[in-house]
């Protein structure tokens, strides 16, 4: 043998991983769901990069691949198993849905494992691993065209989700991520593991995450296809969504419909309740006669009446669509039913908390929503029952505790964006039924307008309920020339009728203040923004001016035509005493005393008038008659001194 012929000798465990790179190519190929990008240049720990394609489009999404190769007998169970470093574990796993491929070169298989599955098998194994320098990749599974393209849609979808959460977050402005974030629901992670991900699911739809599943529907359905058995839970995931009115989509709703339909022609599955689920995704959908239809059928199923938690719960749903479908007392009927079969079902204390509200009937509707307890994880459903709690303590006059459940509703209002407009509503309401409500009130807009600076409405609340309580003298933190100011800045936006009203409150303020000049400015702008309406507080504050001319026609107007009151013709009666028409002013006394007995100003002024007039006998026996019948009149001590006068003159 020639010296020259001494060459080196293919190793037999590069003849083995070059075979296994050929077949695991050969089947990433058949499969159509990823091209082969190369081997890495710097194999730390994976040979490949499998890039994700759809149609031959190609997505940047990557998946990492260990490939190995082996000659060893097959176990008795059927499975291989390989070394690799606790290192190559690591560097694997840092990409999401990363394996390991095994060829078995005896049996020309090709086996598949994912990295996250090595991890769990030894994370909930009985020994510390984390020190071990090698770990055991044992290979059960055959990779196959359609465990490739699983893989790869997989992939897809949490690429995709991902992306769009990177976007949203890109895209948000500062201010306002930290509430954004709150509202978000969390970005579940999906095991390629089939089992895995079927008890994950499971446990979620057992914990009331319905949110959580139908944000992650496509990533599911990605995983087991989307009419596998196993997708039960997140179309019934979908249907709650629906039944809360939580926006859950629907066409996803109609897919349900199908999906449960085709389980009713397979005959796997317990007919009724299957039934059960497509009424509810009827309900879902508004579409309550459909709905009807199939929870009837339900109940004609003994086994499922038997069953006292899903009977109750159809009842309860049955009785939404009799009330939704008019027919109100046979839906309560239902309700009272669900509560017979399941006493803590809260969905059915709702339903009769809300019918007892619609008869006015608010301290029954009380007690039900505060029997509303639940632990399956719906803390909006509890949210939305605090809500109502508030509207049923506002119609109870406990505005107190009312402001009390907004205090506490409202540190929920970031992650839930319904929060702020309904108490604002219920605020706007009730705030000021009571001097206590406007006071805890004025707290309330406070602190509404630092996260809603924009809200006019608000500040006009805000104004509103200051200048309720200012006509109850509470010390304020606003001044008048505070509470002015601003309701130059407002009115434009209050309408007519609402500023005309601000004004006048305003008026009243002033003339405490015993600023007339300003009070009739206030009262002019309430009197021409309202056509007259508030013509009576002009003129009575134009006769406290002494300009009696100016006051007149309104106090006639007022009198005749708008307030025909007794106070209206007093106040007439002044003026025309004013303006030297004493007949006329006489006439208008009589007429207030007439309309109210008990007008003590209407019979103390025609005495004076009488006095006025030359007639001080005849105002005497008018006086007798005020002072007999009003002695704790303050007038009475000023007709005293007239009448001891009188006497002294006469002497």
């Amino acid at each position: 043998m020639n010296h020259f012929d001494n060459l080196p000798r293919q190793d037999r465990n590069h003849v083995v991983e070059d075979e296994a790179l050929a077949a695991f190519e050969r089947q990433v190929l058949a499969s159509g769901a990823f091209t082969v990008q190369g081997p890495d240049r710097k194999d730390y720990g994976s040979d490949c990069q499998l890039e994700v394609a759809i149609d031959g489009g190609m997505t940047n999404i990557r998946v990492h691949v260990q490939v190995k190769g082996t000659e060893k007998p097959l176990r008795a169970d059927g499975s291989v198993s390989i070394d690799v470093t606790k290192a190559n574990l690591n560097y694997l796993a840092m990409n999401p849905y990363s394996f390991y491929v095994c060829f078995h070169l005896p049996s020309r298989s090709l086996f598949i494992c994912s990295a996250e599955a090595v991890i769990r098998r030894y994370e909930h194994g009985k020994v510390d691993w984390t020190k071990q320098k090698t770990v055991s990749v044992v290979f059960t599974e055959i990779l196959t065209v359609d465990r490739l393209k699983s893989v790869a849609a997989l992939a897809r979808s949490n690429a995709s989700a991902e992306r769009t959460r990177r976007e949203s977050q890109a895209a948000a402005d500062p201010a306002e991520l930290s509430a954004r974030l709150r509202r978000s629901v969390p970005d579940l992670y999906i095991p390629d593991d089939g089992d895995a991900a079927f008890r994950l699911l499971g446990q979620l739809f057992s914990d009331g995450a319905d949110d959580v599943i139908a944000a992650a529907f496509e990533k599911f359905s990605a995983l087991f296809g989307p009419d596998h058995d196993r997708m039960g839970h997140c179309y019934m995931a979908e249907i709650n969504l629906g039944l809360d009115g939580n926006g859950s989509s629907s066409p996803r709703i109609r897919e349900a419909i199908s999906y449960f339909r085709r389980r009713l022609d397979d005959g796997r599955l317990m007919s009724s309740a299957v039934r059960y689920n497509i009424g509810n995704a009827f309900v879902a959908l508004g579409e309550d006669a459909n709905a009807r239809i199939e929870y009837e059928a339900a109940m004609a199923d003994p086994k499922l009446m038997a069953m006292p938690d899903l009977s109750s719960w159809l009842y309860k749903n049955l009785g939404t669509c009799l009330s939704r479908l008019g027919e109100s007392e046979a839906g309560v009927a239902c309700y009272r039913e669900a509560l017979r079969r399941n006493s803590s079902l809260p969905e059915a204390h709702v339903a009769m908390g809300h019918h007892h509200m619609r008869l006015g009937e608010f301290d029954t509707a009380l007690e039900h929503f505060d029997k509303v307890m639940t632990g399956d994880g719906s803390r909006g459903k509890l949210l939305q029952v605090a809500g109502w709690r508030i509207n049923t303590l506002f119609n109870l006059g406990e505005g107190r505790s009312a402001f009390r459940e907004i205090g506490t509703l409202l540190t929920e209002a970031a992650a839930h964006p319904w929060i702020w407009p309904w108490c604002r509503r219920q605020v706007g309401s009730f705030g000021r039924a009571s001097q206590s409500n406007a006071r805890l009130s004025l707290t309330f807009w406070r602190f509404y307008l630092l996260t809603h600076p924009d809200d006019v409405g608000a500040r006009v609340e805000l104004l509103s309920a200051t200048l309720y309580l200012s006509m109850t003298h509470h010390d304020l933190e606003s001044t008048y020339e505070d509470c002015r100011t601003e309701l130059e800045a407002v009115a434009e936006h209050c309408g007519d009728d609402g500023a005309a009203y601000l004004w006048d409150r305003l008026g009243h303020w002033a003339e405490r203040e015993d600023d007339l000049d300003e009070a009739e400015r206030c009262y002019r702008r309430a009197y021409d923004l309202a056509d007259g309406e508030y013509g009576y507080c002009l003129a009575v504050v134009l006769n406290a001016l002494g300009r009696f001319e100016e006051s007149l026609p309104l106090l006639q107007q007022q009198a005749h035509d708008i307030q025909p009151d007794a106070q209206s013709w007093c106040e007439l009666a002044i003026a025309y005493e004013h303006l030297d028409e004493p007949l006329e002013a006489m006439a208008a006394y009589f007429r207030a005393m007439e309309l109210d007995p008990a007008h003590a100003a209407a019979v103390f002024n025609l005495g004076g008038l009488l006095w006025n007039t030359g007639l001080p006998e005849v105002a005497l026996e008018v006086w007798k008659v005020a002072v007999a019948r009003f002695p704790e009149d303050s007038r009475v001590e000023q007709v005293n001194l007239r009448v001891q006068a009188m006497l002294m003159e006469a002497e």
